[in-house]
């Protein structure tokens, strides 16, 4: 039976995959490893956490650790390269845009090994974030792309590749969200850290947002976060935001000498299913996360993303995401748009959720590659 190995190196990628692990569980075809490279160490990634993803815990941990992105680069190409002469797999699956995704791709196609990619195809045009300069070559040298949404078929078109190589599937992200939310749901009222803060700003038909910021664009020049904090705290004074934040960003906070205000509350960065929980209900999520822009559509949630750019333009044309840029007046007046129900804020759900975003992407991708490795005509 071909062996796949599935690689994840941040706790994103592990949401991306634990749909995948559920579908190859079912389907049977195919054997898999579950590869945690250690790009990222997360104390949160505990054996609770895959519990929640429903898969099991990785059968290899690499411990690549942080260091510069050519450092870190480097040493899960020489661990993964390793792994791979001494249990050689017939394919590798990466997800994403993350330093892992490109580093095992290389490892991989050097060893003459085939790659799939999942959420292959985007593009932000943007050559300032490493995610980009990930994505175009790890798309360069993939043999299977999977994609999310129209636009990354385009792309992969107009780079050349085959068209028998691209596969429509939907998004495996949206398969985690809609399978959690349905735990979530099933849970009933659930407890978490945030709940009671949440509660008190529901009662009595109340409102809130959520916050999250992590770009380096966004959060590591002082003017750039003095002009984001000033216009968070512009919405704040109409609407109580609660802001999950990021170490980075927290330290800069400090150093840069920004205070919020009273009606941004701070909390420590959130479990998955912790931050589901908070930002499902929510009037507005403010952000600059890709993945962030493309689960708030899936559930129907008002999204304003500050940046200049977004590698998922289906969020904005048919979702619910708007691209607001990162000038304060168009933030807040993006968010009174949202609050006041202007425009497509008037209708409920906001947005459609777009072409195949219906839960069932990884059982595409399983059944593609169960049948090119078996030899099956696709």
């Amino acid at each position: 039976m071909p062996m796949i190995y599935l690689v994840a190196g941040a706790r994103p990628n592990f949401m991306k995959i634990a749909p995948i692990v559920r579908a190859l569980q079912q389907q049977m075809a195919l054997k898999f490893q579950i590869i945690h490279t250690g790009q990222h160490y997360d104390r949160d990634m505990n054996e609770v956490f895959f519990e929640e993803l429903g898969i099991p815990q990785p059968d290899v941990f690499m411990g690549a650790g942080g260091g510069s992105h050519a450092q870190q680069t480097a040493r899960i190409m020489v661990a993964f390269e390793e792994l791979c002469l001494a249990n050689r797999p017939d394919a590798v699956l990466v997800v994403g845009d993350v330093n892992s995704t490109l580093a095992c791709s290389i490892s991989a196609k050097k060893l003459n090994i085939p790659v799939a990619h999942v959420e292959a195809g985007l593009r932000s045009g943007d050559m300032t974030m490493p995610e980009e300069i990930n994505r175009l070559v790890t798309d360069s040298i993939s043999d299977w792309f999977f994609v999310t949404e129209p636009s990354a078929v385009e792309h992969l078109r107009r780079e050349g590749k085959r068209e028998g190589s691209i596969h429509y599937v939907g998004h495996v992200m949206v398969d985690n969200v809609l399978f959690q939310a349905d735990k979530l749901a099933a849970a009933g009222a659930p407890r978490f850290d945030t709940s009671a803060w949440k509660a008190e700003r529901l009662a009595g038909g109340g409102r809130y947002g959520v916050v999250t910021l992590h770009r380096p664009s966004n959060v590591d020049d002082a003017l750039a976060m003095r002009k984001v904090a000033g216009a968070l705290t512009e919405i704040a004074a109409e609407l109580p935001l609660i802001f999950p934040v990021h170490p980075r960003t927290r330290n800069n906070l400090e150093s840069f000498g920004i205070d919020l205000g009273p009606n941004i509350t701070l909390v420590g960065p959130q479990a998955y299913m912790a931050f589901l929980n908070l930002w499902k209900d929510a009037a507005v999520v403010l952000t600059d996360s890709g993945g962030l822009q493309e689960e708030t559509t899936a559930l129907g949630v008002p999204c304003i993303t500050i940046r200049e750019n977004t590698e998922r333009p289906v969020t904005v044309d048919e979702g619910s995401n708007v691209l607001a840029g990162t000038d304060p007046a168009r933030i807040v007046s993006a968010a009174r748009q949202v609050l006041g129900g202007e425009g497509k804020w008037g209708a409920s759900p906001h947005g459609r959720r777009p072409h195949l975003w219906d839960g069932k992407a990884a059982e595409r991708i399983v059944a593609v590659m169960a049948r090119a490795l078996s030899g099956a005509p696709s």
